[in-house]
Parts: structure tokens; sequence; C-alpha cells
């Protein structure tokens, strides 16, 4: 029976959540330079300035508008997230399909190296890397995404085998289709909602390693991240300077990662219908 995936989620309560905090806080990304006349390096004011109509979210130790820094916090947290979610998504979909599709030694080689890569922590592959090459996005994005595809190839993998079998991907194997047609043609339409959950899934695990990695110092310190945000605040913890400068900053990541934790939920149960009834009854 044909389901709308689009349907399931955007009907649910937990799905609309999602979707509403994803769009809002991609538009405060988007929108950062009309939400806000300061520049993140400016110095706009004296330091540890109260919040005022000039200074939402008052200054800084250095006299730095926080609420500029958490707009443009924004743009870090989702464009890591948006990177790394495309990035592995293409890696796991090269591997899982053409490891379903090849089968034999290929097979059985690929996914012992899938088993490897998915017991590594990426958290200390990233803070060795930090200690030999200078931190920024773009690397950080590889090295995410490096330890985010195996995961994504297994179920990928799991999902093509089951596909090759049913009858028009049978029909179309009988008739002489290419592997690449069969893929293009038959396989990765199919596999539409599943690809769209993992990257829900891989984006919002970057998020949260991004955060932490910054929280760290693991980071470009010339990028405002969310989470060097929140480490340079709680130097400051004994000042009221927390309730404006922590405070926000953790509600906004912790929004983020609710958007994608909400929306990833809602679209799983659409693909599970053990599921569908359980979110279709929370939807009520």
């Amino acid at each position: 029976m044909h389901v709308n995936y689009w349907r399931e989620v955007h009907t649910t309560s937990l799905g609309r959540i999602g979707l509403g905090l994803i769009i809002l806080m991609a538009a405060t990304a988007a929108l950062a330079p009309l939400l806000t006349t300061c520049q993140p390096s400016a110095y706009t004011g004296a330091p540890f300035a109260a919040p005022s109509a000039q200074h939402w979210l008052g200054t800084n130790d250095v006299g730095q508008d926080i609420w500029t820094h958490l707009l443009y916090g924004a743009r870090t947290s989702l464009a890591v997230g948006s990177g790394v979610a495309l990035l592995s998504l293409c890696l796991s979909v090269l591997a899982g399909c053409s490891s379903a599709l090849l089968g034999g030694l290929y097979d059985r080689l690929l996914m012992r190296l899938v088993d490897a890569l998915i017991i590594i922590p990426p958290v200390i592959v990233a803070i060795l890397a930090a200690a030999y090459l200078r931190p920024n996005t773009i690397l950080l994005v590889f090295l995410l995404s490096a330890f985010s595809w195996p995961g994504g190839a297994r179920v990928i993998r799991a999902q093509t085998l089951s596909l090759k079998e049913r009858m028009p991907v049978y029909a179309a194997r009988t008739f002489g289709a290419s592997r690449r047609r069969l893929l293009f043609s038959h396989i990765i339409p199919d596999l539409g909602p599943l690809l769209i959950a993992l990257m829900i899934q891989d984006a919002r695990r970057a998020v949260f390693m991004e955060a932490g990695l910054s929280f760290l110092g693991v980071c470009d310190p010339t990028i405002v991240s969310w989470g060097k945000m929140m480490q340079h605040a709680l130097k400051f913890v004994y000042m009221d300077v927390w309730r404006w400068w922590l405070l926000p900053t953790g509600f906004a990541l912790s929004l983020t990662i609710m958007g994608f934790t909400f929306t990833g939920f809602a679209l799983e149960s659409a693909l599970n219908p053990r599921l569908r009834k359980e979110v279709s009854h929370a939807g009520n």
C-alpha cells in the first residue's frame, strides 16, 4: 500500500513541531544580516552590557553583540549539519547500493570496513586531527562525514537487497537493464523516504557534534559557533551576563536538535507501520 510520507509527517504533532523548528532556525540563519545591524567581530558597546533596545541580548566580555553571535552561530551549525548530511548520504548510497548489487568479495570487504569505522569515536579523531591540522569548517564536515556514513550504508544495503528481489526490479533485470539503470530508475526512487530520514539523522548528530567539539575548543577560532559561545560564557557564570549569554545559546541549540529529532521520529514512524499508529494517536 502506497503511503504519503509527507502527509504522515506534517499531520502529526511531532512532525509539525519538528518541521517548524527547522524552518525557524533555517530562516534565522539565512536572514541573519537583516536581523542585526552589527557584525560578529565588531566591538559595539561596553563589555557585559545588559540587554537593551540596542543590544537585545547585551554584550560579551569584549563588547561584541551576543544577539549577533547567536544568529551567526545558527549559520555555522546548520552549514555543518547540511554539509555532513549531504556528504555522508552520498557515501552511504554509494557504499550500500554497490555492496548489495555487486555482492561477493566486494560486499564482504566493504561491510568489514563499515564494522571497523562504526566503532571508532569521531570525537577522538577530530581532536587528533586538530592537533596536526588547522581546524576549519570544511575539515570538520569531512571528518564527521567520514564516520557518519557507515551506519547509513548498512541500512541502505539491507533495503537494496530487499528491493532488488521485487517484481519491477526483477523484470528489469530479466530484460537486460544495467546495474546503473536499476539503481537510478528503480532502487533510489524507492529509497527516497529512507534517504531523507538518514539525512535528518546525520544532520542532527552533526549539529550536536559541532557544538560539542567547539565547546572543547576544536574549532576554527575565526568562526562564530554556539559551542564556543557556551564555553566562553561559562567563564563568567559568577556574573549576571550568563543569563543572556549562556541560556539563549543553549536554548537555540536545544531547539535545533529537537527540530531534527521530532522530524526524524515522525518520518521513522511513517516508514515503520508498527510505529505509525502510535504517532497517529500522539497527533490527535
